[in-house]
């Protein structure tokens, strides 16, 4: 019988995407460290660094790097910053998001171009550019993960624009879980509850959702980033070594209801 390791002792990380301690991917990531694993933590701008910082100091964080994947040439220095200090990576976690303003308030009808393509770049084709530079430090396999949400599958009001987006980086992600595959590359799509985040305080009657999803969800509790975290690291372990490709849902079992 193989054997197995339901640890991340050994294994290296990059997480992007941590804002403050209600970040999805701080729970992600202090459950990776939990786990065993060494962390390379990025942070969006100076703005966001002193939110940051002390977190990644908690994590213990190997690398502490700038990244606003918007920035051209940002995202291949953290990568090049990894290969200098570790010469390898074995899981990788994408989680953000973002849209402007005007466009997500709107109407999908109504959405502008470049607001549009803004938010299939930094919401989606960002998790693309990060798996093209992690493939060839993943020598001996490894794991990807990006952040979703079930308006990726049904329309949930007020969601607009990030439902397209949402759905095209849930399809994204399992066409390179069929590409990466052959090389022991898993590809996950993780699709928590609602829970507030800096990122979902831009959404219209946020409130209404949360409480919507604790009333129907079969659990009737929300998530919180403990639980997603917990989820999302023990399918960088070997327990996860034959799951990739599908969305994992997070939330209470309330994407089952009708």
């Amino acid at each position: 019988m193989t054997e197995l390791s339901l640890d991340l002792r050994g294994k290296r990380g990059l997480v992007i995407g941590i804002a403050n301690g209600a970040s999805i991917a701080y729970g992600c990531a202090r459950a990776f460290r939990r786990l065993g694993a060494d962390l390379a933590v990025t942070y969006l701008n100076e703005k966001a660094k002193p939110h940051v910082e002390p977190l990644a100091r908690e994590l213990g964080a190997d690398l502490f790097l700038p990244l606003d994947v918007s920035q051209p040439g940002q995202m291949e220095a953290v990568f090049e910053a990894i290969q200098q200090k570790w010469g390898k990576l074995d899981f990788a976690l994408h989680s953000i998001a973002f849209a402007p303003m005007a466009d997500l308030h709107g109407r999908v009808v109504d959405c502008s171009a470049e607001g549009f393509g803004k938010a299939m770049d930094i919401s989606c084709h960002s998790f693309i550019r990060m798996a093209k530079l992690a493939e060839p430090l993943m020598t001996d396999g490894g794991t990807l993960f990006t952040m979703s949400y079930f308006g990726a599958h049904k329309v949930v009001p007020h969601y607009n624009v990030m439902g397209p987006v949402k759905a095209a980086l849930e399809a994204s992600a399992r066409y390179m879980a069929a590409e990466l595959g052959p090389k022991g590359i898993r590809v996950h799509s993780i699709s928590p509850g609602p829970l507030k985040t800096r990122a979902a305080s831009g959404i219209d009657h946020f409130d209404e959702l949360m409480a919507r999803v604790e009333a129907e969800a079969p659990a009737h509790r929300l998530v919180d980033i403990d639980d997603i975290g917990l989820t999302t690291a023990l399918l960088a372990t070997d327990a996860g070594r034959l799951v990739t490709g599908s969305t994992t849902y997070v939330d209470g079992g309330y994407h089952i209801m009708g």
